[in-house]
């Protein structure tokens, strides 16, 4: 896919009007050049009226068509870049979350930054190039018409210069692609940066060993693919201010000594090429970006055919079953790639049922599959095997999404969003604002019409931000995945003590992952996994 055809598939009539007024521009332009050579070679100029109100004419059109073009194609490009954004982010948010996993955030979030950056930049002169080229077309008119045997010449040149600028342009847009594919390794790093900061803060040799041979490497790789494709597009550049320096001393000095050159004609074409040697050099230094958003638009279509591969099926979910029987998993299995390891890691089969009212710990040791269980449970993960049911009801493509709504979920590597989203600010800041106060945050955090004051708050205090939002969704199951391991030991007394055992009141199933063994007592049920294996499932009170 290429940057017309995007566009084309945006909106082709819009396209079409930017092109025709964009030529239409350029013709103009190349007009005026050819009237100013007729006039400064008949000596007319200040004589007749009639070149005055033609150059008048053309110059007005020139004008107007250039502002349309610009102007249409700019509406264009910015809903076409709207378009690819909410597209892309649809998609990525309706594809399964294993998926997710395997491409790799980074490359993601370098889809969504970079090659959507880079795809605007080039859409932003496609104007200018169309106005650009109409003028070279209407400039080689001009000089066909007044010389055709010197625009043959000139032709025989052209296609030397365009036949070698093809050659480095081509090599120089494959190093381009190599740079990008760099880029996504250098996000990943960039990435390890940020969350890695501070292990790699306490130990200077795993710091060093970073920096040197994962950062250093991949950002070397990405300089030299990058230099060298940028290179070759400034030596094209240059080339072909050569070649039309060239041109006109071909004009001026050898020509006349060949065939018979009258001095119109010989002002004309030294005009027409000297004016030219602007567009064209605009044409040129643009190349570059069309060539980044040309390998930028690839990257979007293989990993957009990526996730439409793994796409969910999208529908307007139903209300959620308030009152419910049971949820039974039976056989369910989930298999995958640990990082690192060479091996596969299979969580199940799983055979268990849930039922209201009840408080059910997951405890087991670190990797024993326990996260996995949760996005199991939740509907995240899709089972390779068996079935999940709820009051009987087949968990499918055609209602998982439905399926999901029954749970409210706080996981370990939570997102704290800024603003109470998928919410109605009328109705939510008093409550809100009441479960700030359980929740000790009532002097750190205001909420507003749905907007929290701050999120700028120690890693206990964001978890119960995120509590916050938990409880606003009174969904009938809730799922916390070692949410108590950043509070202090009084707030951890009070959820273990206190809010847990309060939504087990209110008749909702809670499940909580947990390795605070002193709270285990409070527990209706624990089950304990082992390498992805329920080890027991046991009740704590008879």
């Amino acid at each position: 896919m290429n940057l017309i055809y995007f566009l084309l598939r945006s909106s082709w009539r819009m396209v079409a009007i930017a092109i025709v007024t964009g030529f239409l521009s350029g013709g103009s332009s190349a007009g005026l050049i050819a009237l100013i050579g007729y006039a400064m070679g008949s000596g007319v100029a200040s004589a007749s009226r009639a070149i005055a109100w033609g150059f008048a004419g053309l110059a007005l059109v020139a004008l107007l068509t250039s502002i349309l073009a610009r102007v249409v194609l700019i509406h264009l490009s910015q809903n076409a870049i709207f378009q690819l954004q909410m597209r892309l982010s649809r998609q990525i948010l309706a594809t399964e979350l294993s998926h997710l996993e395997k491409l790799g955030f980074p490359r993601l979030l370098a889809t969504l930054t970079e090659d959507v950056q880079a795809i605007s930049n080039a859409v932003y002169v496609i104007p200018f190039l169309c106005i650009n080229v109409a003028i070279v077309a209407g400039s080689l008119v001009y000089i066909t018409w007044l010389s055709w045997k010197v625009f043959l010449i000139v032709v025989v040149l052209s296609v030397i210069a365009l036949g070698s600028c093809r050659v480095l342009l081509k090599r120089g847009r494959q190093l381009i692609a190599l740079a990008r594919e760099e880029q996504d390794q250098l996000f990943n790093h960039f990435r390890t940066i940020t969350e890695g900061v501070k292990e790699l803060k306490l130990n200077y040799q795993r710091r060093q060993d970073f920096l040197t041979q994962d950062l250093q490497v991949t950002a070397t790789n990405f300089r030299r693919h990058n230099t060298e494709g940028l290179t070759l597009f400034a030596t094209t550049d240059s080339w072909g201010k050569l070649i039309f320096f060239f041109a006109i001393g071909l004009v001026l000095f050898v020509l006349p000594n060949l065939i018979v050159i009258d001095l119109q004609t010989l002002a004309g074409y030294v005009l027409t090429f000297t004016y030219l040697i602007g567009p064209m050099d605009n044409i040129v230094n643009k190349l570059p970006l069309i060539s980044k958003a040309n390998v930028a638009l690839q990257k979007i279509e293989t990993l957009g055919f990526s996730l439409t591969s793994c796409h969910e099926v999208a529908m307007i979910p139903p209300e959620f079953k308030s009152s419910w029987q049971s949820l039974e998993f039976k056989g369910v299995t989930h298999t995958y790639q640990r990082e690192q390891e060479d091996i596969n890691f299979t969580v199940g089969p799983i055979n268990l049922t849930l039922r209201p009212g009840e408080l059910l710990f997951i405890i087991g040791g670190n990797g024993s599959g326990k996260s996995t269980l949760a996005k199991l449970i939740t509907g995240l993960y899709i089972p390779e095997t068996g079935e999940i049911r709820l009051d009987g009801q087949l968990i499918n493509q055609q209602n998982r999404e439905w399926y999901r709504q029954h749970f409210s979920v706080v996981f370990s590597d939570f997102y704290l969003f800024d603003r109470l989203v998928g919410f109605n600010p009328a109705d939510v800041d008093l409550q809100a604002q009441d479960y700030l106060k359980q929740l000790q945050l009532d002097r750190k955090v205001k909420v507003e019409q749905g907007k929290l004051s701050t999120t700028a708050l120690s890693q206990g205090q964001q978890k119960r931000l995120a509590l916050l939002t938990a409880y606003l969704e009174d969904r009938p199951i809730y799922l916390f995945d070692e949410w108590a391991a950043d509070q202090d030991p009084l707030f951890k007394e009070i959820f273990y003590t206190q809010f847990l055992p309060q939504l087990r009141d209110k008749g909702k199933t809670v499940l909580v992952i947990s390795h605070d063994d002193h709270y285990f007592y409070l527990a209706d049920r624990m089950i304990k996994l082992d390498y992805g294996m329920v080890e027991f499932d046991k009740r704590s009170h008879p």
